[in-house]
């Protein structure tokens, strides 16, 4: 059994935050231990590790069990990583490092996210276990309840959710790119980058009050792993001059799959001062990660108690089913913001963590 151990991750105070005067209110205790301290409220929360705002990128990487997430993708498991958090508490910062950067202005490595690591670390898997690692990658987005190939060609069209028995939830008609290498994976996160960049309808993202660059939706990243270990013989054809076409190699494979899922951040109205369009992509976003909420709460209940998981619900629960509850090893990354602004939905998401510490799933 494996139960999702959700980490941390409590972002600096913005530039904005500390002009305005706002107060920090969590603050880390070490031991995987965070505190928040304000008015009327002081409670403490356990997890099993606590990112402030000085941790690395390298240190998030290596604290949260993101490695090892990778090394069980490629023994055949299904693996998912979510941030999730308040709009603007630094999601996609965890997960795809910053914004400003493009295939002509990469970021400096220092400050690549969970994604661009662990296609490093795919690549030090495929060299130290001897095994051909075939890949490919579908990327869809969840607008507005409806599902959205971002890697088809034109604009996006809402594909249908299907249900079978042998495959569960899928998303019929999607487009999965085969690549001969773990840099063109690496292009096609720049890609996804400049889109979202450039405010493209390929990603939909909108400026408000709390967030610039806010996601509009919530995005899934899948690399499918297909690893097959290389024979003795095979791999001296491989270093020995061409004689003769060496036989296909009769070891078995293994099919994983390893899913990053950028959600889009929850947020109130009123404080993003959203109306109009906005005021409806929050309320999809709101009534998805509420339902996402629901979920994760009947999962962590004892499992003679549990009732119907009602994964049907929202599009998102949907395509996460098999992640939550059922054969998969998720891992969760809570990101907070310490300001004291933020401080209702700084207490949400510490809650919601909490309740997703309870859940158990059997890989």
């Amino acid at each position: 059994r494996s139960h999702p151990h959700p980490p941390t991750r409590v972002r600096p105070l913005t530039c904005t935050e500390a002009r305005r005067g706002d107060r920090r209110v969590v603050h880390s205790l070490g031991g995987g231990t965070v505190h928040v301290s304000a008015a009327r409220h002081d409670a403490t929360f356990g997890f099993s590790a606590v990112f402030d705002a000085g941790a690395s990128q390298e240190a998030v990487f290596e604290g949260s069990g993101m490695r090892q997430l990778v090394e069980q993708a490629v023994d055949g498991f299904s693996c998912t990583v979510f941030a999730f958090g308040q709009t603007g508490s630094g999601k996609t910062y965890t997960l795809m490092g910053p914004l400003a950067q493009s295939e002509d202005q990469p970021a400096a490595p220092a400050l690549l996210g969970l994604m661009q690591r662990s296609f490093t670390c795919l690549l030090e898997q495929s060299r130290s276990r001897s095994s051909d690692l075939a890949l490919s990658a579908s990327y869809l987005e969840i607008y507005n309840e409806q599902v959205r190939d971002l890697l088809s060609p034109g604009p996006p069209c809402a594909l249908p959710l299907r249900w079978s028995k042998t495959h569960g939830f899928y998303v019929e008609n999607q487009l999965s790119v085969d690549f001969e290498s773990l840099e063109a994976i690496a292009d096609l996160l720049l890609q996804a980058l400049d889109l979202l960049l450039a405010g493209s309808q390929r990603r939909r993202t909108s400026a408000h009050a709390l967030n610039k660059h806010s996601s509009r939706s919530h995005a899934l990243l899948t690399i499918h792993i297909r690893s097959r270990a290389v024979s003795a013989r095979a791999r001296r054809a491989r270093t020995s001059p061409p004689m003769r076409i060496p036989q296909p190699s009769t070891c078995p494979s293994k099919q994983g799959t390893l899913c990053f899922v950028d959600l889009a951040g929850s947020e109130r109205v009123k404080e993003t001062g959203s109306s109009g369009e906005l005021s409806v992509e929050a309320n999809n976003i709101n009534r998805s990660l509420l339902a996402l909420g629901h979920c994760i709460s009947l999962l962590a209940k004892p499992q003679g108690k549990r009732a119907h998981i009602p994964y049907r619900d929202s599009k998102l629960t949907r395509l996460l089913a098999r992640s939550l509850g059922g054969s998969g090893i998720t891992l969760m990354v809570a990101c907070i913001s310490p300001s004291s602004r933020c401080l209702s939905e700084t207490l949400s998401t510490l809650h919601y963590a909490s309740r997703a510490r309870r859940v158990t799933a059997r890989p």
